[in-house]
């Protein structure tokens, strides 16, 4: 009977190596546009940066081609008002999908529990406040690979708080910084599963 030898762990990828989706090449294109409309870049640099971003395939072939622009926010998400959702009895609910994403982001757990999926937003803000308070059941937050968090603001509570992200963060993308308390049940924070990678995968191919 042939040994079965154990296959090597995976290495684990740098946030800069992974692939990028349509969505993440149209941003990018969008920024290039505006930068040349405030005439940061003139046109014909404003071709050659358009054709690689149409051609890029990670987030860190596209960081590199708005590395030296400002991250100018959306003044629409700026003046939009907090978003609040309250779990109840059934539980509440923002993503996986595309949604608005606002300033601040007020969840509050209770009974039935918050879910936060950030992974299919587009999102020009520099900065996100979450407030999350786990209550009885808990808030579950999650954000893209490329994205951040800063979790010094957060009061862990009795259920506490699990922060599984990563501190890698692209340039251009946001800073999500969350606040409140983890209540009873906790807080957690973090990337996509398999399960929802495989989710995301799929997405992106039939964009």
């Amino acid at each position: 009977m042939t040994a079965q030898h154990p296959e090597p762990f995976a290495r684990p990828v740098p946030s800069g190596e992974l692939r990028a989706s349509h969505d993440d090449r149209e941003a990018v294109v969008e920024q290039l546009r505006d930068a040349a409309a405030e005439g940061r870049i003139d046109l014909d640099e404003l071709d050659s940066r358009l054709e690689q971003a149409l051609t890029s395939k990670t987030y860190g072939e596209l960081a590199i081609l708005t590395a030296d622009l400002p991250k100018s926010p959306s003044s629409a998400a700026e003046n939009l008002p907090p978003l609040v959702l309250k779990g109840g009895m059934y539980g509440a609910s923002r993503g996986p999908g595309r949604w608005e994403v606002p300033g601040h982001v007020i969840g509050h757990a209770g009974v039935g529990g918050v879910s936060l999926d950030f992974t299919r937003v587009e999102c020009r803000l520099a900065e996100v406040v979450v407030e999350a308070y786990g209550e009885t059941s808990g808030v579950t937050i999650v954000i893209p690979d490329s994205w951040a968090t800063d979790t010094t603001g957060m009061d862990p509570g009795f259920g506490g708080l699990k922060d599984k992200t990563t501190p890698d963060r692209l340039p251009g993308t946001p800073l999500i910084r969350l606040t409140g308390s983890g209540g009873m049940a906790g807080v957690v924070i973090r990337h996509p599963n398999k399960r929802e990678r495989r989710k995301l995968d799929g997405n992106s191919t039939r964009d």
